[in-house]
């Protein structure tokens, strides 16, 4: 075909059309690169947040070769798992308040050594001591490890593709608790127990070598501040929150109330509650920043962020309901407990999904809608299986909203605010989960016979879950959430 010369000097000679298809070329090359980056960064932050949370799930079958092997028992061994989760919200804020102030690259990478250090003092740990300070520097490590990563997550990722990112994330959790008992059962039958923490090592060092290669740094234009203040006094509210709730006796909850391994943490957290608030009130660069909630996004996905740590706290309990009920042994009962962690597994990239196409106050009502069916069911003790199970997974894909509360969190507060959120988020939970575990404790201890006083317990939590029901109507709808979103 041929034409005429003013046809080609009409298509080629037009300079701003030629610019135009060579910056559409451009940027869609551009787009590719930093796509295939995105994807790999998101795998550096998946497998670092998988090792530290196969850290929790693989204690639980370890703990009869501990046990065996240090001759210990009772409140030991419960320190083993308690101090790991102590540390975790201890370092939280400090981790991540640096992670905003120094830049997510080699704060992850500290974390991540950190981690690595406790897991090869409790490989080479040959008494209960050296374990449990070994679980501690692992807690204290794997505090700056998720926070950071869904700051990055929101550094990297625009807000139409945060979701799904953060669903991955979110899996992780389901994953761990599936993988772990599999991990630890394989290798104990052909090593010591001290295996389990010493194959953290190896990964350790590649996170490390490839954060330092991939992850996005941040050059300090001016001399930081650190509100050490903060960071203490919000270390010792924790841990005296922590001890306080762990020292009660649920069989005897009024005169463990009284006694001086719980009162005296009991008032030291109320004393020093407030006086934290103050203090953050007036810090130039504080920890707790109590101006971000006067957002009511905020403030709703703090209660919220509250309500799903009370509800995964259930699932404590849920391997002595089916021992209870149909009268199956306790590793059995432990099994039983799979449809809850593949629902959680299998929901949170695909809630992640509908986040970015729906938005997240759709997700997180269903979420809580599912979940308020699931503790219904649980709690009318039926001994039927398939009723059981079916709660089970009800119950997962309901806690599987939980990457839409940092969707929220990343969209409405500042880009140096980020990993603090994030790991304040992390803290609501927390304080949800210990609470919600004394609560069904003490509930069940209370109530003339277990199993009735499981079902009380989680016809309570029911009434919980469709108030925050309630609550999360007031969140903003897709539309709002993309006018108002920070940017990137």
């Amino acid at each position: 075909m041929r034409y005429a010369r003013s046809d080609l000097s009409e298509k080629w000679s037009n300079a701003g059309q030629s610019d135009y298809f060579c910056r559409l070329i451009a940027d869609t090359n551009f787009n590719m690169i930093r796509d295939k980056k995105n994807t790999s960064i998101l795998l550096l932050l998946f497998v670092g947040v998988l090792m530290g949370a196969l850290d929790i799930s693989i204690v639980g079958p370890a703990i009869p070769s501990i046990e065996k092997t240090m001759h210990v028992g009772g409140r030991d061994l419960s320190w083993i798992y308690s101090i790991y989760i102590l540390f975790n919200l201890v370092g939280i804020s400090l981790m991540a308040k640096m992670s905003d102030t120094y830049g997510r690259r080699w704060i992850y990478v500290i974390a991540v050594a950190i981690f690595g250090l406790g897991s090869l003092v409790v490989s080479v740990s040959h008494d209960i001591t050296l374990l449990l300070i070994g679980r501690a520097i692992q807690g204290f490590g794997s505090s700056g490890i998720f926070p950071v990563a869904i700051a990055v997550v929101g550094d990297i990722f625009p807000v139409e593709k945060r979701g799904r990112a953060l669903g991955l994330i979110g899996a992780v959790f389901g994953i761990a608790f599936i993988l772990g008992p599999f991990i630890a059962g394989f290798m104990l039958l052909y090593f010591d127990w001290n295996a389990l923490f010493l194959i953290n090592l190896p990964v350790a060092i590649l996170l490390i070598f490839f954060a330092i290669r991939m992850l996005p740094s941040t050059r300090l234009e001016k001399k930081p501040v650190i509100d050490w203040a903060g960071i203490i006094l919000m270390a010792v509210i924790l841990t005296s929150f922590t001890l306080a709730l762990n020292n009660i006796d649920t069989h005897n909850i009024i005169d463990s109330l009284g006694s001086w391994t719980v009162l005296p943490f009991i008032m030291l957290t109320v004393i020093l509650t407030p006086i934290l608030v103050m203090l953050e009130g007036h810090q130039q660069e504080p920890v707790l920043n109590i101006k971000l909630f006067n957002s009511t996004q905020v403030r709703i996905v703090g209660f919220i962020a509250f309500g799903l740590g009370l509800f995964q706290s259930t699932i404590v309990f849920l391997p002595k309901l089916a021992v209870d009920l149909f009268g199956v042994e306790p590793p059995k009962a432990s099994f039983m407990l799979l449809p809850v962690v593949m629902a959680t597994a299998l929901g949170s990239p695909v809630g992640g999904r509908l986040v970015d196409k729906i938005g997240s106050k759709i997700i997180i009502i269903s979420g809580l809608i599912i979940a308020s069916v699931a503790l219904f069911i649980l709690s009318l003790l039926s001994k039927n299986l398939v009723l059981y199970y079916t709660a089970e997974a009800f119950l997962g894909f309901g806690l599987a909203m939980r990457a839409s509360l940092s969707y929220i969190m990343l969209n409405e507060v500042p880009v140096k605010e980020r990993a603090s959120t994030q790991g304040i988020l992390l803290i609501f939970i927390s304080i949800g989960q210990l609470a919600g575990a004394a609560l069904i404790g003490a509930i069940a201890a209370i109530t003339p016979g277990k199993v009735s006083g499981f079902g009380i317990a989680f016809l309570v939590m029911t009434t919980l879950s469709g108030a925050l029901v309630v609550l999360a109507f007031f969140l903003k709808d897709r539309k709002q959430e993309l006018a108002g979103r920070q940017p990137i």
